[in-house]
């Protein structure tokens, strides 16, 4: 497999300004150069590029049409057969050249001082940073957890049905499963990358609760911690046939003093489809994650 990330986010951080300029991280201050960065996402989420080549092309029947021909993005969301919000379709946060922002830090949109971290959540969160992330998960293969995963750069499909929501990720070509059949979440399940899900509707909007993660978790690149007290609540709306917003709440009593929440928003592939990606295939990242 050609590992492509590491272009696509070369090219576009020379577009932006260049390797060598220092970037300050919007959520503590702890500055280190844009190349760093670079280097941190390309080795860890190397292979993720929309190309969607391995099938023919394809036009979508059911997606409204432009005189044109074109996708008709603003028009109404659809609505399944029992009325709820169809979230049905292949999904992307970032578009080609976008820089990966909210996989590098999950508060970017928060200022320093309203970020609630525990002391010792901090102080982890600046030894990570400094360390240059190298003890990402990602660098050796191992699956983003939530939230991380909602803002990984690759497509997301979303399958649903009345009782189950199925998201099938092109990043690790892994899945998550989101019940809607009125189960409570389990009292003490074995510890998953994904965690646990069940979803209810309120009006429009799919609230998806997500407990039982891994006790030392990253919530971005940049090394927010979580911990087995996480409880992630994300709240998914079709704002239109083109558009899917996601407000996610992190509440972990454990590294953080309150909950806080970010916006992330998705724009439809309506004509894509997934592609296959096996990070392990010709992994040769680890050796270069030395750190400080």
């Amino acid at each position: 497999m050609v590992k492509c990330v590491s272009l696509r986010i070369a090219k576009q951080e020379a577009h932006v300004k260049g390797d060598s300029e220092i970037m300050e991280d919007l959520s503590g201050g702890f500055t280190m150069k844009r190349f760093s960065w670079v280097v941190i996402l390309a080795a860890s989420f190397s292979g993720l590029v929309t190309l969607h080549a391995q099938w023919p092309p394809r036009v979508s029947p059911k997606a409204p049409r432009k005189p044109d021909g074109k996708v008709d993005l603003a028009a109404k969301a659809p609505r399944t057969t029992d009325g709820k919000p169809d979230l049905s379709g292949v999904w992307e946060q970032y578009g080609e050249f976008d820089f990966p922002k909210y996989l590098a830090n999950i508060a970017a949109d928060i200022k320093p001082e309203e970020m609630p971290l525990q002391p010792w959540a901090a102080t982890l969160l600046r030894e990570r940073r400094e360390n240059n992330s190298k003890d990402h998960p990602g660098a050796r293969c191992l699956p983003s957890g939530i939230p991380e995963k909602d803002a990984v750069p690759a497509p997301v499909k979303i399958v649903q049905t009345p009782d189950l929501i199925v998201l099938l990720y092109e990043s690790r070509t892994i899945f998550r499963q989101i019940f809607l059949d009125g189960r409570p979440l389990p009292k003490d399940p074995q510890p998953a990358w994904q965690g646990y899900s069940i979803g209810r509707w309120e009006g429009d909007t799919l609230v998806v609760e997500t407990r039982g993660f891994p006790e030392n978790n990253w919530l971005d690149m940049a090394g927010h911690p979580g911990t087995e007290q996480l409880h992630v609540t994300e709240r998914f709306t079709r704002t239109n046939f083109g558009s899917l917003e996601a407000v996610i709440t992190v509440d972990d009593s454990k590294a953080y003093t309150k909950p806080w929440s970010v916006r992330e928003n998705y724009h439809l592939l309506a004509d894509g489809e997934l592609i296959e990606h096996i990070c392990e295939e010709n992994n040769k990242d680890p050796q270069h994650m030395v750190g400080k």
